[in-house]
């Protein structure tokens, strides 16, 4: 690279071009229509061909809008103006040279400016984008320059003379440079346009990134080459026969190319344009079986690894190779924190393989294409993927604007174009079995023309779109963050019907799918049980794609050097959508968050159960049997293998344990009997457990009485009945507590079940965070038990009198807690429990119960009974917005280090060193203030978490309604 290059600092604005030779650029921004001066699209291909990838250190200028431009020969390389180093790919905003220059910004619905399709504000940075390169005599008489991924929309020039443009910022776009590049050095230079009427259609609840975040190449395209290949591989799962046939093309007409295999038991003299039958394993997500062919003509060798399989639809049921297919799926963005939509294969590589350890089974590219290498890593290590063209309207349909593009006869070409660029480069990946036509859009008659094409070019993938509630055009009917019962009275096909027969005939042919459910966000989701149980139930459901994979949060360091990740706000946006692009089932640096923990029990494929001496093992599975797992059982004192033949794909069978399992609690374990390429021998597919029913709490025989200090057997009291001391820690408590810091899902009421606001709004109204308590009676009893009556009340009149009756040894400290509520509350509480407050930092817990992560009435299905061992640290969630989490569940024992022990009929805790109101006041974890102190809340019951934040809210089984509740509690020393 031969340009000079300075720092950029505040956004140029000098030599501004002349109005007249302004109009070019002002025209292009608001144009509707598709690429200009572009090649017909083709297929991502794996080529000899000589290719130069253009990536590294490019030279950047910012303009603060098209009237501002500067007129100065840059195109040429020869810029007056000040240009700064810039990497390639990448967002400016997330770059040195790009700082305080469109800033990322966050909206899920709303557009980043007011609405008036095709035209966006004078305010548009324009990025003047430049880089040098040399090419050889190998890139002559032909080649292209390809680019993989531009927002929102670019003007491309080569040695001072205009390509065309791009539009559709996440499609591949190229370029026959024959006529204009040189041997030697050429320029190219990239006009990159914040914002223009293609941003109308790309509305897809993410940052608003501008930039040239993908690859950018050059490709020699030889004479008599080969410019695009598709690829019929199908699978007839009644004989085992695969067959073959393979289109080739140069110069946009069919040619008959060889075919060669060293995996596949080819005719020696195939050519393209032929088809052939031969067996072959198929592929499929569990057990992806590929094969490599070679295309070639004396020119050109292209490789491509294939797969054999066959997607149908029959009696509203997916069927692939003949097997009934059920997702356990995921909505994946392209996100990385440090440098945005710009992901390299490696990290893509890491993000897959923690999905297929998780149970993930498919992906649904939401929304838009991946980056071109993406399915190669799907096909390899075996995901079904949804391929999603890049649209959406979002905004339009949310807020009745007017001129939604899908129904704008002006853009019927550009979107058309949009879905053509989709399907023809991913045209060849085996992993690939929907199409979509974008996500979140009015049905208008440009989508009934793109699925039209869609269906004509690849009849072998149906078609999704989920606004379509008709799905006339369509193959499978979608809908998203459906209440339980209503998914459930679709499965049997007793849903609202349309009011046209025809129509609703032609829907009760479809299987139905929750192209997004689950929601995310925060402390949840809740509910994904009742939903897998449906799935697995009615055939006509084919499973649903979790929203969603990642946090898009980027890290950021404040004023007092903390890091975080910032979220919507965090960049000074002037409107923006807070946490919701925190909603991923994995942490930014890709930690699992307990959302994926859970889920990847509530899929898991392989369901065991244990009674008695007994183990049953039903296989969930749709195309492979259970002989890759060896199943192993851990009990309290020993351990070993259980012998269980292999059960076919759809079957169950039932098995004896061996007599050294015992009597009490037992784990069976289905793990990797080998290593697999996403997962080592012994990785841990699906679980279950016997659990013994838990003992009763122990009677303390009085030993002691209360004196004159107030000191009783381990502990003493002030004069209003509260603990002031427990084995020599300085404490407060036990208080009542039936408030919890607001999830993100308390905040909305979502697609409510019980009540009629928001829960923290419920809560709040309820006066839960403010309860004080009047002492009723303070009284040692004739047994020598302590009793504390009183009554707990905050600005309303609902009421809990609570009696805490205590019974000590000199050693031990037993408490029977028992609330009783009064009939003047709300619709429901958050919790019933108590809290004491340590006066010292309690830094390492062990508990008997379930675990090792957080569990509540409706999620935390991960967790299993064990005997675990934690620091407070990593008790706590950090999720970008702090709320309540980490209780454990079902717990007969805790040990506080240096603190005390307590034990009792099963209760939940939680430890952190802040409390309710320091997380309700914390924006991100790195605002949390350091404590000294150690807050121990111990539950008797509480409410269900659900999905409210964008879907149902909690079940109504799940519902904590104001009720009686008791804890019996043995303290002790530890």
């Amino acid at each position: 690279h031969t340009l000079d290059a300075s720092s950029v600092g505040a956004v140029t604005s000098t030599n501004s071009r002349p109005l007249d030779a302004q109009h070019d650029l002002l025209t292009e921004i608001v144009r509707v229509g598709p690429s200009t001066g572009t090649a017909a699209p083709r297929a991502w291909l794996h080529t000899d061909a000589p290719t130069t990838l253009l990536d590294g250190t490019w030279q950047v200028r910012f303009s603060p809008s098209a009237r501002e431009v500067p007129d100065d020969g840059w195109v040429s390389g020869s810029a007056d103006g000040q240009f700064g180093a810039l990497q390639v790919p990448g967002h400016w905003a997330r770059q040195p040279a790009g700082q305080g220059i469109g800033q990322p910004w966050y909206t899920n619905v709303r557009l980043p400016f007011p609405s008036e399709p095709p035209f966006v504000p004078d305010e548009n940075v324009i990025g003047d984008h430049l880089t040098t390169f040399t090419l050889d005599g190998a890139y002559f008489p032909h080649s292209v320059l390809r680019f993989h991924g531009v927002e929102s929309a670019a003007v491309v020039w080569l040695n001072g003379q205009q390509l065309g443009t791009i539009r559709g910022s996440r499609l591949m776009h190229e370029f026959d440079i024959s006529a204009v590049a040189v041997d030697g050095e050429n320029t190219l230079a990239v006009r990159v346009l914040q914002w223009s009427a293609n941003t109308y259609a790309e509305d897809q609840d993410m940052w608003w990134l501008p930039g040239i975040f993908r690859s950018v190449e050059v490709q020699a395209r030889p004479i008599g080459g080969i410019d695009d290949v598709f690829v019929h591989a199908d699978y007839d799962h009644t004989n085992g026969q695969g067959t073959l046939s393979v289109e080739a093309s140069y110069g946009g007409q069919p040619i008959a190319a060889r075919v060669t295999s060293d995996t596949l038991d080819l005719p020696a003299d195939l050519t393209t344009g032929t088809q052939i039958s031969l067996p072959v394993e198929p592929w499929s997500a569990e057990s992806p079986q590929r094969y490599e062919i070679v295309v070639a003509t004396d020119s050109e060798t292209v490789r491509l690894q294939i797969g054999f399989r066959t997607v149908e639809i029959i009696d509203a049921q997916v069927l692939v190779n003949g097997s009934p297919l059920l997702l356990r799926g995921m909505n994946r963005h392209e996100f990385d924190p440090d440098h945005g939509r710009h992901v390299t294969p490696e990290r893509a590589r890491e993000e897959l393989l923690i999905m297929k350890q998780h149970n993930v089974n498919a992906v649904r590219t939401s929304h838009y294409p991946p980056a071109p290498w993406f399915c190669d890593l799907t096909d390899e290590l075996g995901l079904w993927v949804m391929l999603e063209n890049d649209l959406e309207t979002h905004s339009f349909y949310a807020f009745h604007y007017s001129g939604d593009p899908t129904s704008d006869p002006d853009w019927a070409e550009a979107l058309t174009d949009r879905m053509e660029r989709t399907v023809e480069r991913d045209k060849n990946h085996p992993s690939i079995v929907f199409w979509s036509l974008g996500n979140e859009a009015h049905p208008g008659p440009n989508l009934d023309a793109m699925a039209k094409w869609t269906r004509e070019r690849d009849p072998s993938r149906p078609i999704h779109f989920e606004r379509d509630q008709v799905a006339e055009h369509l193959d499978i009917w979608s809908q998203m963050y459906v209440p339980v019962d209503e998914v459930e009275r679709i499965g049997q096909f007793v849903e609202d019907p349309l009011d046209d027969e025809t129509r609703q005939a032609h829907r009760n042919k479809l299987p139905f799918v929750l192209c997004e459910y689950g929601h995310a966000l925060g402390t949840g989701p809740g509910g994904l049980s009742e939903y897998q149980e449906l799935f697995e139930k009615y055939p006509r459901l084919l499973g649903g794609f979790i929203w969603e994979w990642i946090d898009h949060g980027f890290r950021k360091t404040d004023g007092k050097g903390r890091e975080f990740y910032a979220y919507g706000g965090d960049f000074g946006e002037p409107w923006h959508d807070g946490t919701f692009i925190s909603d991923g089932s994995v942490f930014p640096d890709l930690t699992p968050k307990p959302a994926l923990i859970d889920f990847k029990k509530v899929v898991e494929p392989i369901r065991m159960s244990v009674e008695g001496s007994t183990l049953t093992v039903v296989n969930n599975y749709g195309h492979i049997d259970t002989s890759g797992l060896m199943f192993v059982w851990t009990g309290e004192d020993a351990d070993g293998q259980i012998l269980v033949e292999p059960v076919p794909a759809g079957s169950s069978a039932t098995v004896e344990l061996p007599p050294t399992v015992g009597e009490g609690l037992v784990t069976v374990s289905a793990q990797l009997a080998t290593d697999l390429p996403w997962a080592p021998q012994g990785h841990e597919v699906a679980w279950a457990q016997r659990v013994p029913a838990p003992g009763a709490v122990p009677l303390v025989e009085v030993g002691t009485t209360i004196n004159e200090k107030l000191a009783y057997g381990p502990a003493t009291f002030d004069s209003h009945g509260r603990l002031t001391t427990l084995f020599g820690t300085s404490l407060s408590g036990p208080a009542l507590v039936l408030d919890r810091a607001a999830t993100d899902n308390d905040l909305v009421l979502g697609h409510a079940y019980v009540g009629k606001a928001p829960a923290d709004v419920i809560w709040a109204q309820q006066s839960l965070a403010h309860l004080k308590p009047r002492l009723l009676s303070f009284t040692e009893e004739g047994d020598g038990s302590v009793v504390v009556t009183q009554r707990w009340a905050g600005f309303t009149e609902g009421a809990v009198v609570t009696e805490s009756r205590w019974t000590a040894d000199g050693d031990q400290l037993r408490l029977d807690w028992k609330a009783t509520p009064n009939d003047k509350w709300g619709e429901y509480w958050a919790r019933i429990g108590v809290e004491m407050v340590l006066d010292q930092a309690i830094k390492k817990v062990d508990w008997a119960g379930r675990g090792p992560g957080q569990a509540y009435p409706d999620c935390g299905q991960a967790a299993r009974h064990g005997s675990w061992s934690s620091t407070v640290d990593e008790l706590q969630i950090p999720y970008l917005r702090p709320q309540e989490s980490g209780a454990r569940t079902e717990v007969t024992d805790l040990v506080l280090h240096k603190g005390f022990a307590v034990s009792g009929a099963p209760f939940a805790f939680t430890v952190r060193p802040w409390s309710q109101d320091e997380l309700e006041s914390a924006a991100h974890p790195s605002d949390l203030p350091s404590s000294k102190r150690t807050h121990l809340i111990i539950d008797a019951a509480h409410h269900g978490v659900g999905s409210a934040a964008c879907g149902p809210g909690v079940l109504e089984r799940h519902v904590l309604t104001p009720r009686e509740a008791a804890l019996t509690l043995l303290f002790r020393k530890p």
